[in-house]
């Protein structure tokens, strides 16, 4: 777990908290979207390192970009992360909350990274199995690495089924090494 991710958990979950009890949580997946694209547009990086900027200015700027995706509590949200120098924070508190509102919801979401891209059928079948393994509805992101050469990484909570060559290439070593 990277340091990111840990200093992102309390503000996911204050987020999440706030959000399931007004009933907003679809909502806020849109307004944590909405920030974490900025954070992640080219110049941001630029604009958050800027010396002459205060962090109120931050906040007033990164609110302005995001513009009509973010309510009052969403800008609150801004000027807490700019306060705190924590707008670095936004992607990983995307995906925290989102695994949150996942398994509030009763699903979970499973990313599965490729040497290539999958088609429509193979996404089917691997959520079918995943869905039949875990008993709960899968929400599937895919991402595609070509450096596994082939096979796919599916990780789904805690699971995390490693089918890629570069795997089996490694345990081959080790086995021969032994």
């Amino acid at each position: 777990m990277s340091d990111l991710t840990t200093a992102a958990r309390p503000y996911a979950r204050a987020v999440f908290e706030m959000a399931q009890e007004a009933g907003k949580l679809t909502e806020w997946s849109a307004q944590l979207a909405a920030m974490s694209a900025v954070v992640a547009a080219d110049g941001s990086s630029a604009l958050l390192a800027h010396p002459r900027m205060t962090k109120e200015q931050k906040a007033t700027v990164f609110g302005e970009i995001a513009g009509d995706a973010l309510d009052e509590q969403g800008r609150n949200l801004l000027k807490a992360l700019a306060e705190n120098d924590r707008f670095t924070l936004l992607p990983d508190i995307t995906t925290l909350f989102e695994q949150m509102k996942a398994e509030a919801e009763g699903a979970v979401e499973a990313e599965i990274i490729s040497a290539r891209k999958m088609s429509d059928d193979q996404r089917r079948t691997i959520a079918a199995a995943l869905q039949k393994r875990l008993g709960r509805e899968i929400k599937l992101v895919t991402k595609v690495d070509p450096t596994l050469m082939g096979g796919a990484v599916i990780r789904a909570g805690d699971l995390v089924i490693d089918g890629s060559i570069q795997s089996r290439l490694k345990d081959m070593k080790a086995a021969l090494a032994r």
